[in-house]
């Protein structure tokens, strides 16, 4: 199964020096297979997406994401694009500039929009109690979603310990996406 550690500025400061050795640790820590840099708190965007990029070259078998902006993902040669499940317009430009697309999916329906637009990974949400996400869905639902699309789908809510992995293991899921597990 497949890892995707999401950050949150909650767990390191907007100073490059700690912020590259924060992310550092937790990409030895957990040997993650994709990394989002996710912040919609800095003033410094670019300069934290440089340096997160560039801590992320260093470990050859990562794809790195940026959220949202396609332009500079695109520009700082980000392996992709994260985009919100409300910027499903965006992704043909994104895949037009080269990138890999994850969106964030909250429904069926959201997931086979993305299949057909090209996606290439939703994450899917929130699956387990998660604060201020709406009612969980559960493995049930994750399992009945996973029969009905091809897209890779990463398991996203309320992943915090072994025993949620295990549970969104069971369904054959391509993998997770969580902030507070790696941290």
């Amino acid at each position: 199964m497949k890892k995707y550690l999401i950050t949150s500025p909650e767990f390191y400061t907007d100073t490059p020096a700690v912020f590259r050795q924060k992310l550092n640790e937790q990409i030895r820590k957990h040997k993650p297979d994709y990394i989002l840099y996710r912040d919609k708190q800095t003033l410094h965007y670019k300069e934290m997406a440089k340096v997160f990029l560039d801590t992320a070259s260093h470990y050859k078998e990562i794809k790195a994401f940026l959220h949202t902006d396609i332009k500079l993902a695109s520009e700082l040669n980000a392996y992709g694009v994260h985009l919100p499940s409300t910027a499903f317009d965006e992704i043909k430009e994104a895949k037009a500039l080269g990138l890999k697309v994850i969106i964030s999916t909250h429904t069926k329906e959201e997931v086979l929009n993305a299949e057909s637009l090209g996606a290439e990974y939703v994450t899917y949400s929130p699956i387990f109690t998660t604060p201020n996400k709406g009612k969980p869905k559960g493995t049930d639902a994750l399992k009945t979603l996973l029969d009905q699309t091809e897209i890779k789908v990463f398991a996203l809510g309320g992943i915090v310990k072994q025993k949620e992995l295990d549970a969104v293991e069971k369904t054959g899921i391509y993998g997770f996406a969580s902030i507070r597990y790696f941290y």
